[in-house]
């Protein structure tokens, strides 16, 4: 344990050192860490001995998610998503649903051996975007601010908005769906899951803001202090919403949308602890996901797999939100630029640890293209994401430029 705990400590020491230096490069830091968990795994030197459960790796990959999630909310510029809400909202209502259908028809013929509930149920999972591995696109001042700030909302809705149905598809897949109609389970667990979580979120948030107003006013919170309260908060909000069975990641974005009208340099300081740990976090689950995942799986990988995986991130998620965004202001290479930054990562780890757990017939196929889509996406993603975001600035800019000159 005390070597495992050295090793992650020094390539967090080493990484920090040098972050600065990989985020200006085509590298990224999932690429980094997973690369270094590979490296340092059963596979090669078998220096990085992680003996952890089902139970603590779906833990510490959810309070990761959890972490982002929150950060990435309240980050958000409120002024730019009112003003731009119809685009994700497309993204949402729209283009989700159209990738998990387009996704479950190509996964059909190209894995036979799975039952139409694993397929579907593959297909959810792949679905939704990862906010940390869109950070280098989303944080980036040069891309606009409609892009930046839609890709926001998406990647931390899209994942709460998948948990009913996986789970819904889970159960069925399991042979324990509820004895009512489908229409009804659906209303109730999405009116579980999603609404228990928005409430969870809002009303925690808005407590522990009152709360912290009014102790800051009597000058009780040091400096010292200052960046610990927002950690708890997200803490609370996903713990409490899990408890009582609504989606800790719906509760941990809305508490997080509820802090974004603070101002700027204030929230800063307030959300330092959250962001740190989270950061943390990320590394340990990327370590543990080369470490473990990958290695495990790549004597898995056919080419069915692989050929699927690329479809994942290309046609599945790029021809939906081309479709879905037809009308819209953004053009051509504007759709194609929000299409293609979907990456997928912690969320979809999330959902396939749980469904490990459940041991379906297909598990090693959904498991093995689980993880070569993620390990895709992180490579792909990551290499591309700051030539096209200074690509994507330079077209919008010379848009802009072309009608003012005419």
């Amino acid at each position: 344990m005390y070597q495992t705990i050295a090793i992650l400590a020094g390539i967090l020491l080493v990484y920090a050192a040098v972050a600065g230096r990989i985020e200006r490069s085509s590298l990224s830091g999932p690429i980094v860490f997973a690369a270094v968990g590979f490296l340092l795994g059963p596979r090669l030197l078998d220096v990085l001995h992680l003996d952890l459960t089902a139970g603590g790796l779906r833990a510490l990959a959810e309070f990761t998610l959890a972490m982002v999630l929150f950060t990435d909310a309240a980050n958000a510029d409120m002024s730019v998503v009112r003003r731009n809400l119809a685009i994700p909202r497309r993204l949402l209502l729209v283009g989700l649903p159209l990738t998990v259908i387009l996704g479950a028809l190509l996964a059909w013929p190209l894995f036979p051996s799975l039952g139409l509930l694993e397929i579907a149920l593959l297909a959810g999972i792949l679905a939704p975007t990862d906010a940390a591995l869109g950070a280098p696109v989303v944080t980036n001042p040069s891309v606009p601010a409609v892009m930046r700030e839609s890709l926001n909302i998406e990647s931390g809705l899209n994942d709460g908005i998948c948990v009913p149905l996986v789970l819904i598809l889970l159960g069925y897949a399991v042979g324990t769906q509820v004895q009512h109609q489908a229409v009804m389970h659906v209303t109730f667990v999405v009116i579980e899951e999603i609404g228990i979580g928005a409430v969870v979120g809002c009303g925690l948030t808005l407590l522990a803001s009152s709360l912290l107003r009014r102790t800051n006013g009597l000058g009780w919170i040091t400096d010292n202090w200052v960046p610990m309260p927002a950690l708890a908060v997200a803490a609370a909000c996903f713990a409490t919403a899990q408890a009582i069975g609504g989606s800790g990641f719906i509760a941990c974005f809305v508490g997080g949308l509820v802090l974004s009208p603070i101002a700027r340099p204030v929230k800063h300081k307030f959300l330092g602890g959250a962001e740190i740990a989270g950061r943390v976090l990320g590394l340990v689950t990327w370590v543990i996901f080369g470490a473990l995942v990958v290695s495990r799986m790549m004597d898995r990988i056919t080419w069915a797999i692989l050929l699927y995986s690329v479809l994942s991130l290309t046609v599945i998620r790029m021809l939906p939100v081309f479709l879905c965004l037809r009308g819209t202001e953004l053009d051509h290479a504007g759709k194609l630029f929000i299409g293609w930054f979907g990456p997928r990562g912690l969320a979809s780890i999330v959902f396939a640890i749980i469904v490990l757990d459940e041991q379906l017939p297909g598990n090693d196929t959904m498991m093995a293209t689980i993880a070569c889509t993620i390990l895709l996406s992180v490579i792909a993603h990551g290499v591309t994401a700051n030539p096209l975001a200074a690509r994507i600035a330079a077209h919008q800019a010379a848009a802009t430029q072309g009608p003012r000159n005419a």
